[in-house]
């Protein structure tokens, strides 16, 4: 049965203005099972290496469950909860070893060739789920000023610019147990857009910028502006900057129609 749309995708990584590259990502075609995509951010923390250490973890970790994972008879949530645990006592078992104090956020989202898509996240690494330049739903940070606008006692532009905005609530490699959000998306459409990015990243931009700049670029000219504008924006203080897009075109006629979407002269400029 056609979906009635193709898959496009590009991954981002900078360094930002930091000395050590802790974030990581991956986007992966499943080997057997033609239309299964999985996506992994992992933003690394902990020392010098620590964090490189921790992400690592998360990525060996998700090639390993995505390379057993058959769409047809496993279950995806089930999967996604089990790379944020398995990756999260990896990465424990590595602090043992060393004098870092490894830890990771996580965010990853899996497209099944039936077209319905599951994502999970621990930390302040987010999904967002658009179609064209709206935005359908986007993950909440496990983070104290998120729970400062989940009260009410401050906005979500206020969240940003707080001088605790870095604190987080919970993440991989911790004495706790990571928390763990999941979501389903029964069935994806032509004109969706997900993407998984690193607090480097999103911290930059408003939730209506991300949904001109994602549907009216391919991912990679998407990719790359995001990571352009996020280190103009930061002014020389910017964090690691990873992401990764994934974009639903329409096949047939469709595709031939141009998307209605506002310019993003705007934002080019800001």
């Amino acid at each position: 049965m056609s979906k009635g749309y193709r898959i496009t995708a590009s991954t981002g990584i900078h360094k930002g203005d930091r000395e050590y590259q802790q974030d990581q990502v991956i986007l992966l075609d499943h080997p057997r099972h033609n239309g299964c995509v999985l996506a992994v951010i992992a933003d690394g923390m902990g020392g010098r290496s620590g964090g490189r250490k921790a992400s690592d973890q998360v990525m060996m970790t998700a090639r390993q469950l995505f390379e057993r994972y058959s769409p047809e008879v496993d279950d995806a949530p089930s999967m996604l909860q089990q790379l944020v645990q398995e990756a999260h006592i990896v990465i424990k078992l590595t602090a043992v070893s060393s004098e870092q104090e490894p830890h990771s956020t996580l965010a990853g989202f899996l497209i099944n060739p039936a077209g319905d898509c599951h994502w999970v996240h621990a930390g302040d690494s987010r999904i967002y789920h658009y179609h064209g330049n709206k935005m359908i739903k986007r993950t909440m940070d496990h983070s104290y000023v998120q729970t400062l606008v989940d009260k009410g006692e401050i906005s979500e532009e206020e969240a940003n610019t707080h001088p605790q905005s870095n604190i987080l609530m919970g993440c991989l490699g911790t004495e706790d147990d990571p928390p763990m959000d999941v979501h389903y998306v029964p069935s994806l459409r032509p004109g969706d857009v997900l993407m998984a990015c690193s607090d480097g990243v999103w911290h930059y931009f408003s939730n209506t910028e991300l949904g001109s700049v994602l549907s009216a670029l391919s991912p990679r000219e998407a990719t790359e502006f995001l990571i352009d504008k996020a280190r103009s924006r930061a002014r020389g203080t910017g964090d690691n900057l990873s992401l990764v897009v994934v974009k639903l075109e329409p096949l047939g006629p469709e595709a031939a129609k141009p998307l209605n979407i506002p310019s993003i002269s705007s934002l080019r400029d800001a």
